[in-house]
């Protein structure tokens, strides 16, 4: 039977490019959903997120029962979970995009905007750049180093280093990914990284954490 690939709607994601990616990848029981009994059901979870930290907090939340039942299924029942670019920074305590908002707290940190160090760097990160895992992460089976697609103008700051699984540089570094135990986001976007993003989900879909 085939496993059920919950990918949550909250109004804030590439939905559709995610969507297609996740069945170029191999999986065969997506469902794109905004009902929280789906999520509950899941045996993975994709939590997409595009526009500002804000927003699509807002967004999650305003889908009643969505936090509880993200909660249920990822924390305490340990099913694999990945968020891609504002839903990996969804998982820090706090984002301090247009004033400070309440994250999920999964992995304590906050999301900073990028500082500009060198006026030849632009912001927002826009554009293929390196994935580095940390040493700590280069054994994972789930995260490889490469090239990968990043668009972004603020970032995770985890509180412990040993969350961070892989860094970018981009006029210094920046966090690329963050992972601990059946979690892991991803500043990039999968779904936009041709054949780096594709074996990414591949494995993500095989993953056993």
């Amino acid at each position: 039977m085939a496993e059920i690939i919950a990918l949550v709607d909250y109004g804030a994601g590439n939905l559709h490019s995610v969507h297609n990616a996740l069945k170029a990848a191999g999986a065969r029981g997506v469902k794109v959903t905004a009902d929280p009994a789906v999520v509950r059901a899941a045996d993975r979870i994709v939590l997409p997120g595009v526009g500002s930290f804000g927003a699509c907090a807002s967004g999650l939340r305003a889908v009643t029962g969505m936090v509880e039942a993200l909660e249920a299924r990822v924390l305490a029942d340990a099913v694999p979970f990945l968020g891609i670019c504002v839903g990996m920074q969804l998982l820090a305590t706090r984002g301090l995009e247009h004033g400070a908002t309440d994250g999920l707290d999964w992995i304590s940190g906050e999301v900073r905007a990028i500082e500009i160090t060198d006026p030849h760097i632009k912001v927002p990160h826009m554009g293929w750049n390196d994935v580095a895992l940390t040493p700590h992460e280069r054994h994972s089976r789930l995260l490889e180093e490469g090239e990968a697609y990043f668009l972004h103008s603020y970032h995770f700051v985890p509180d412990s280093g040993r969350d961070i699984a892989a860094m970018t540089d981009h006029g210094g570094g920046l966090v690329a990914a963050v992972a601990r135990d059946n979690i892991v986001g991803v500043q990039f976007h999968p779904e936009k990284s041709q054949g780096y993003g594709l074996a990414l989900l591949e494995r993500f879909l095989d993953w056993r954490p």
